[in-house]
């Protein structure tokens, strides 16, 4: 049963990825990757890592995204016509893989293969990986702190001037 739910959510995933890559409204290709997040989470799961499937979810599916769509509202990328045809055509892809992640959610829910076992000695608690993240690579922490906070500075700088040349050559 494993193994035939992995290889749902692995197409899952695949499926969704290949979505955000080929849209062209970048709003409905976050809302594809967020997708893709939620089925690497419950492939992290159903390999024995529920931690990092909690992190996946938490940080790259919550906050990450949440990045990309307020840099997305800042430089105003999103297209302003509506594409034609009818709203299934648009909706459906996306529903679909969310029901495939719901579905293989529910699967997991009541037929987990690990849950019984309780937690082994080899993880690494929350609090043991955390005083590994801060204590032993605080630098790298903090370098990676630094390039998410230039990346939404640059992305602020390039959106800024890019509105400020459209003004000056209407005038």
């Amino acid at each position: 049963m494993a193994t035939i739910v992995f290889y749902i959510l692995a197409v899952t995933a695949l499926a969704a990825t290949g979505m955000c890559i080929t849209r062209k409204n970048p709003v409905h290709a976050v809302i594809y990757l967020v997708n893709a997040f939620f089925a690497l989470a419950l492939i992290f799961y159903l390999l024995g890592a529920p931690l990092v499937a909690a992190w996946e979810v938490i940080i790259y599916a919550g906050a990450i995204m949440v990045l990309f769509l307020f840099i997305i509202m800042m430089l105003e990328l999103a297209p302003d016509q509506q594409l034609p045809g009818p709203g299934w055509k648009r909706w459906g892809p996306v529903v679909l893989l969310s029901a495939v992640l719901l579905a293989c959610t529910l699967t997991l829910m009541v037929a987990d293969p690990h849950g019984g076992d309780g937690v082994p000695k080899y993880y690494a608690s929350p609090r043991v990986f955390g005083y590994a993240l801060f204590k032993q690579y605080a630098l790298a922490v903090e370098v990676v702190s630094f390039q998410l906070l230039f990346a939404a500075v640059g992305a602020f700088y390039v959106g800024k001037s890019e509105r400020g040349r459209g003004r000056r050559n209407e005038s």
